[in-house]
């Protein structure tokens, strides 16, 4: 086909959606829900994952100590738990941080820290981050065979629950990504039939003309892309005024959320272009390809 006569069948199409402007809306509208609905659930599953991911990594290994260990001892000691292959980050904590920041957590006891009269009975130690949360049993293994440790206290029970919590939350947000597109396909696939039906005379007087396939089907292809392009933007558009509105509301209580691991939500700025180009490839793929498939029964006279 000469290149003139693909821009005249391109005109053609960005002018049905104009001639037939209220199936184009009506169009235009399905595909801009289901995008929606598939875009936002998404985005809710990334954002629950990456605040698991925020709870787990506040979760440390906590390693003390033998008393009396000379202090160059405790900074080799220090740089061996760097050197393990899972340690993300380590902390060190001398016993003096380590009792100041009991006293100033408990200060209902302060008559018992003065009995102390100076001793310190706690013990020099490091906190300890690691990379991949389920292999921290391995790591509190390795730090086990260190010399000079004193305790080595881990939670194993949360990394447990954090386990089973993203397992869980990776099938249910799947099924239901899933689900809600099988449904928007099946809105889509309706609509576009629905247009294309409305259009079946037209389509078949072309065919008794001599017209190609191709030739029918171009415009179809054409309107159906641009169609899903345009939904693509709205969505991109309302997807972020909403995210936006969630994100100011949440972020604004700073301690609860920062605890429960709220501040592990993904600024939209981040995948802000990520999300407008899977949303406008998404669109225009589904409009034109449903025009297209839509248009094989009328075409068949």
């Amino acid at each position: 086909m000469k290149l003139s006569g693909i821009k005249y069948l391109t005109d053609q199409g960005v002018e049905n959606i104009w001639k037939n402007k209220m199936m184009a809306f009506a169009t235009f509208c399905v595909l801009l829900i289901s995008l929606m609905l598939v875009g936002v659930s998404a985005l809710f599953y990334i954002n629950i994952n990456s605040m698991i991911n925020g709870i787990g990594n506040k979760n440390e290994i906590a390693v003390f100590i033998n008393k009396g260990t000379s202090q160059q001892r405790v900074e080799e000691f220090g740089q061996e738990l760097s050197a393990l292959d899972n340690v993300q980050s380590v902390d060190y904590i001398s016993k003096g941080q380590a009792l100041d920041s009991m006293i100033s957590s408990m200060p209902e006891y302060e008559v018992l820290f003065e009995s102390l009269n100076g001793d310190n009975p706690l013990v020099d130690g490091y906190s300890v981050k690691v990379a991949d949360l389920e292999k921290i049993s391995d790591t509190v293994a390795q730090i086990q065979q260190l010399n000079d440790v004193y305790l080595v206290r881990a939670s194993y029970d949360f990394v447990e629950i954090l386990r089973e919590l993203r397992k869980v939350v990776s099938l249910i947000a799947g099924a239901i990504i899933v689900a809600l597109a099988v449904v928007s396909m099946i809105m889509i696939s309706n609509t576009t039939k629905a247009s294309v039906f409305a259009r079946r005379e037209e389509i078949q007087i072309m065919k008794y003309v001599g017209a190609t396939n191709a030739f029918i089907r171009t415009p179809f292809f054409v309107e159906g892309m641009v169609t899903g392009v345009f939904a693509g933007l709205g969505a991109f558009l309302i997807t972020w005024l909403g995210y936006r509105s969630v994100f100011n509301i949440l972020t604004q209580q700073v301690g609860v959320m920062n605890v429960i691991g709220m501040g592990s939500i993904i600024p939209f700025e981040k995948i802000r272009l990520m999300v407008l180009i899977c949303y406008i490839l998404a669109g225009s793929f589904i409009g034109a390809l449903g025009s297209v498939i839509s248009t094989r029964k009328h075409i068949n006279v």
